[in-house]
């Protein structure tokens, strides 16, 4: 099967719901593509794909869907997993970036521990709309000596613009499906 036939199983296994979280918001929910093992499957190893036989020592994912499918990949890869949290989850002494929501600011962290110099890392969530949260876990992740080998995610929302903002941060990025608007 090629790339389109992949991601046309993806898109199938990804419930769309209208007016979630509030009005004229259409929200893409994985949890069906997670509750079907073949896609899950799929999905997974599509990500993994590129660097199957690389080194990569760590894979973060972006709370609270990017858990699970880092998970996935960081094993897939014999790589340890890094979660990237709202800020007050982690127990340990962390490193915190503050970055810009709709309406607001919010921080995010991870442990100070989590990452040496010169790690070679991949991001990991499940989509990439405006890239807010995705662009701040790179520079956390860059800011402590990360090499930022890609950022990858199921879905990507391209009119959003999020793809460009993690490109211009020289970080390279992965989708494997694409929903047009928002």
């Amino acid at each position: 099967m090629g790339a389109d036939s992949i991601s046309e199983e993806l898109v199938k296994a990804i419930r769309t719901i209208p007016d979630y979280p509030k009005k004229g918001i259409i929200f893409r929910d994985i949890t069906t593509l997670l509750g079907d093992a073949r896609a899950f499957r799929r999905a997974v190893d599509a990500l993994v794909q590129p660097w199957a036989g690389s080194k990569i020592d760590q894979v973060a994912g972006i709370e609270a869907r990017g858990f699970i499918l880092g998970g996935a990949v960081a094993h897939q890869l014999s790589a340890g997993f890094v979660p990237i949290r709202k800020k007050g989850k982690l127990p340990h002494e962390t490193v915190r970036i503050a970055y810009s929501l709709e309406y607001g600011i919010d921080e995010m962290e991870m442990h100070k521990d989590a990452i040496k110099p010169g790690d070679r890392v991949i991001l990991v969530d499940d989509l990439i709309a405006t890239g807010g949260t995705a662009e701040a876990a790179t520079r956390l992740l860059q800011r402590m000596g990360a090499e930022v080998i890609a950022a990858c995610f199921i879905i990507d929302l391209p009119d959003l613009g999020g793809r460009a903002k993690i490109e211009a941060l020289g970080v390279p990025v992965r989708t494997l499906a694409a929903f047009p608007g928002h």
